[in-house]
This record gives C-alpha cells, structure tokens and sequence, in this order.
C-alpha cells in the first residue's frame, strides 16, 4: 500500500520535468500570427527567421516591439472507473509573450538583436491534479472495505502549477555577398527557468467503524494511525513541492538569403543544438525528486528552416516556410527514446495591399509529430495540428506601423491504453485521451529612421 501511494505522490512531481514542449516556439512576432510563414521574411522580424534576408532593408535603424496573448486549454479525459471524476483541465495563460528586434543597415552590412521567449513562456495550472495523481487515491475505499471497514468515497485536494520560460538573446551579422546572395551568422544565448509548485494534501475517506458509526469523510492519515497502520498512515500524509531549475545554453546558427528572379525572395536557415543542462535550486521537496543542485539535460533541438515569397502583382505575394526540427538528437535524459521520427511544420501565407496604408493577410500552418505511445501522458503530451492566422498592418506614419494577428490552433486528438494494478490485483485497461484548443493575439509596432 506505502509503495502505491507514493508512487502516486512521485508522479505528481515527476510530472514538470517532461512539462517542455517538443520544438522551439516558431510564434516570434506578431507578422507571424498574420501569416503563419516567415522564413523568406526581409522585414525587421528576419532577426529570428531569416537574418540573411536583413540585408534588404532601407539604410538606417529598425525596431520592433510586439506581445502576444496566449489562452490555452489541455483536457484529459479517462476512464479509469473509480475516479470522482473523468475530465481534468489544465489552464495555460500567458498574458506577456514579447518580442524585441533592432537593426542597423549600412550598405552591405547589418548588425541585429533580438530577445524573446524561445521556448516555454507559460504557466499551467492544474486546480484538480491529473489522474496519474489520484487513480491510486481512489482505489482507497476498495482496500479499506477488504480490511473491514465499509468504504465507499475519497476525495484529495491535488493542485500543481508549473512555469517555464526559456529566453533567447540574439546577435547576428548579415552581409550582401552580391546583388542577389547574401549570408549571415548570428548566436542565441538561452536563458532557461522553470518552477513548479504542487500539493498533495487532506486525503479523506468514509469507513464505517465505530469511532464513525455514521460514514462521514474523516481523515485518512488520521484513520490508518488509529487503526495502527502507521506505514499506511505516512504513505497519504500530506506532500509538498517548491522547486525551480535554472540553466544556460548556447546556439549558433548561420543564414543565405537569395533573389534568383524579380519578386522572387529565398531564405535558408539553420540552428544547431542547444545543450541546455538544468540545475535544481530547492525549497521543498517532500519526495526527494529535486535534490538540491541535481542536474537534468533538456536540449533544444537542432532546427533547419527554408523559406519563400513571391510577389505575383506589386499587391499581391505569397509565402510558404518549411521547418524540420532534429527531435532524435537531442539529449531529454531518454525521453527522445520514443520519438518515432523528427517533426516538422509547413506553412504558407498571403498578403494583399488594399492600399499604401493597409495590407491585409492570412496563412495555414501544419504541425506534425510522430510519437511512440511512451511519449505521451497526462501531463505533458503533443499532438499533430493545424493552425489558421490572420490580420493585418496598418501603416500610421511613413516610419511607423502597427501590425495585428489573430491564431486558432485545432489538435488531433490522442488517445492510449493504460493499464492499472493495485497491489498487483489487475484493474484492467482504460483508455486515456488527450485533447487542446489554443487562440492567441499579437500587437506588434515597427519602427524604422
């Protein structure tokens, strides 16, 4: 009974530590949630997806400043039959996702920055856990009636909340080889933090036995210390966790931009990996899985991107980007194990030009992952989607424009088999699915002198 428990209290707050997502976030700039293809960008926003293509702005300096809002919702549906309930949700809300970029363009020559978040940028909040933390809690009534007390209900108070930000720092050096080549070579630096928090406390039951002759919900470390069943008494005690894991990794990565043809613009790209090793720094840490200064490996995937956009009329163009992200090579403590194969993104966008002062746009994006059923849990899973984008810029002043995207995220839906035992008494296998919607919107205003 001790090692059922706990294992269900290990699970709790094993769960941040898969909590990453599968690629680097691609949503860097409010023209990205307006047309969902930028690799082939020669705008300020190419500091992240094409810095070859840099080379194309006006002399001078340019800025750019936008924010994203991002609500997000993960709900599993099981059906485990003891549970009190078969849906969980988790909340993901990100009110300030910013981006910053500035170029300076000479002749020949640019030099940018950027700085944004990379990967992570959200908080979930669990209310309700998950039930990889409760289905051992409910087997509790079963357990406590073969002892001899008459029980028929549970219930646990189960919270977890887990934060993840990793922000990139990035500096690049673009230069026109000729009229229609150029190349760059730039370097993030990612700054990586993560925290969780998360409780599991006041496990209740209802025994019939004579100090509550009438069945009411009493507490069961309570309970099991006045039967004398003291291992069972510290196994539902009540468990805590506040920890945080902090790193620092390095990317470089190397552009070419190309014009063969009038209209005609091609963006190549490639990231190497990032090793990015996590240090524990630990407040509490009731089941010893944040040792204090532990480490773990949480790489960020080498990435290679291609990009093109065609201007058919002069208010008129089209875009379409292709990412392939090396998942397989990246070092998540084995977790890369069951990854079938790399995934990958395919986008593509238009944009028309009502006037010199409106442009309005919209794009397509698929993801698509393939996983082995080890990849995905409760806690932390992915799935293929599609995603739809659009908006619009509004040019306020020559130097001066705001642009505005809308995002709707639609997930296929995952589903597996798990199997329970308790006690090693087979409960059977129940399936588990996996469903997520996401909108966001982004405000973005770029500046040029």
């Amino acid at each position: 009974m001790k090692k059922s428990l706990v294992v269900v209290a290990l699970i709790l707050f094993c769960a941040p530590l898969t909590f990453a997502t599968l690629v680097t976030n691609m949503n860097q700039s409010a023209l990205y949630f307006r047309l969902l293809s930028r690799n082939a960008s020669t705008d300020v926003d190419a500091v992240f997806y094409n810095p070859a293509g840099l080379t194309q702005l006006p002399d001078g300096f340019h800025f750019s400043l936008s924010n994203q809002t991002i609500f997000q919702t993960k709900t599993v549906i099981n059906g485990f039959p003891l549970l009190n309930s078969d849906t969980y949700e988790g909340k993901v809300n990100v009110p300030i996702f910013p981006d910053v970029y500035a170029v300076y363009k000479a002749d020949k020559l640019a030099f940018s920055f950027g700085f944004g978040p990379n990967g992570g940028g959200g908080t979930a909040d669990f209310a309700k856990g998950l039930p990889s933390f409760e289905w051992a809690f409910s087997a509790l009534p079963s357990l406590v009636s073969m002892m001899g007390a008459y029980t028929t209900q549970y219930a646990v108070d189960i919270n977890f909340k887990g934060s993840s930000v990793f922000w990139g720092v990035q500096a690049n050096v673009s230069y026109a080889l000729t009229d229609w080549l150029s190349g760059a070579v730039g370097a993030r630096l990612i700054l990586a933090k993560n925290t969780y928090a998360g409780a599991i406390a006041n496990v209740r039951i209802n025994p019939i036995f004579m100090l509550n002759p009438t069945g009411a919900l009493i507490n069961a470390q309570q309970f099991f210390t006045t039967i004398g069943q003291p291992v069972l008494a510290a196994a539902v005690a009540d468990k805590s966790v506040d920890a945080a894991q902090d790193g620092t990794g390095f990317t470089p990565l190397v552009s070419l931009n190309f014009q063969p043809a009038d209209g005609l613009n091609i963006g190549l790209k490639y990231e190497f990996k990032t090793k990015l090793e996590l240090t524990n720094a630990t407040t509490v840490d009731d089941v010893g899985l944040f040792p204090d200064g532990a480490k773990t490996n949480n790489d960020i995937p080498a990435i290679m991107s291609f990009g093109a956009e065609y201007a058919l009329t002069p208010q008129f163009k089209a875009t379409a980007s292709f990412n392939y992200f090396f998942d397989k090579d990246a070092n998540w403590d084995g977790r890369e194990a069951y990854i079938d194969s790399n995934s990958w993104d395919l986008g593509v966008g238009a944009e028309y030009a009502l006037s010199e002062s409106i442009a309005l746009s919209a794009g397509f994006l698929h993801t698509q992952f393939s996983l082995l059923d080890g990849y995905n849990s409760d806690f932390s899973h992915e799935m293929s989607n599609n995603s739809i984008g659009f908006g619009g810029r509004l040019k306020l002043l020559q130097n001066l424009d705001v642009d505005l995207g809308c995002l709707l995220t639609f997930y296929d839906k995952s589903q597996k088999s798990i199997t329970y035992s308790f006690f090693g008494i087979p409960l059977g296998a129940w399936p588990e699915e996996y469903q997520r919607k996401t909108l966001a919107l982004a405000f973005g205003i770029n500046y040029h002198i």
